[in-house]
């Protein structure tokens, strides 16, 4: 891979500047043909013959649209100003989620939509990242990890001590999971949002 690194840092707010394909990274977001797009995979593909180019499958941040395309790795593009606003959840309402400025204590609704399958993991008061462009809401991101109750488990198989084995457990936001066999209705549980991967117990 060449070009240089490029790490967003969460909380940091993405001014306009330029970007080259080179550069691309998962979650760097540019502006093309008028359009919003985010990085979400990526290839540096340098073919026996002919030119270098960056395989690259892309998400549209404002309608969610997912496309591929290959790109020279000197095509330089906007990099787009991405808001980044930590929001506490407060409950849903059919097709719609409210947060809380921790600021200004504003509520603002979000629509199903925009949440994600890792939502599941979410519970009322926890801080979520609300990710905006142009002041339009377009991704909720949870917190990296959680602390949840296990509401429901499979019984453990006494003797079953197999390394890698485990059993499905529901927790308390509903979602479930698989866990090792000594955890029991009741623990409290670490969970990676981004995989829906048990930790450990907490």
């Amino acid at each position: 891979m060449n070009g240089k690194e490029y790490a967003p840092d969460p909380g940091e707010q993405i001014t306009e500047s330029m970007v080259t394909a080179g550069d691309f990274r998962n979650g760097v977001t540019f502006e093309m043909d008028g359009q919003v797009m985010q990085v979400i995979e990526f290839q540096h593909v340098k073919p026996g013959k002919g030119a270098a180019f960056v395989r690259t499958k892309m998400r549209n941040v404002i309608t969610g649209g997912v496309v591929e395309k290959a790109f020279s790795p000197t095509d330089k593009f906007n990099e787009a100003r991405i808001d980044r606003r930590e929001m506490q959840y407060l409950y849903n309402d059919g097709d719609l989620y409210y947060f809380m400025d921790q600021e200004t204590y504003e509520q603002e609704p979000i629509g199903k939509d925009l949440i994600g399958d890792n939502f599941k993991f979410v519970k009322e008061e926890m801080i979520c990242t609300i990710r905006s462009y142009q002041g339009k809401p377009f991704s909720v991101e949870p917190p990296m990890f959680v602390e949840l109750e296990i509401t429901d488990c499979e019984p453990g198989v006494r003797g079953d001590t197999a390394t890698g084995s485990s059993k499905g457990a529901t927790v308390e936001t509903g979602a479930n999971i698989r866990v090792p066999f000594f955890i029991n209705t009741g623990d409290i549980v670490k969970i990676d949002t981004r995989t829906g991967e048990y930790l450990e117990r907490a």
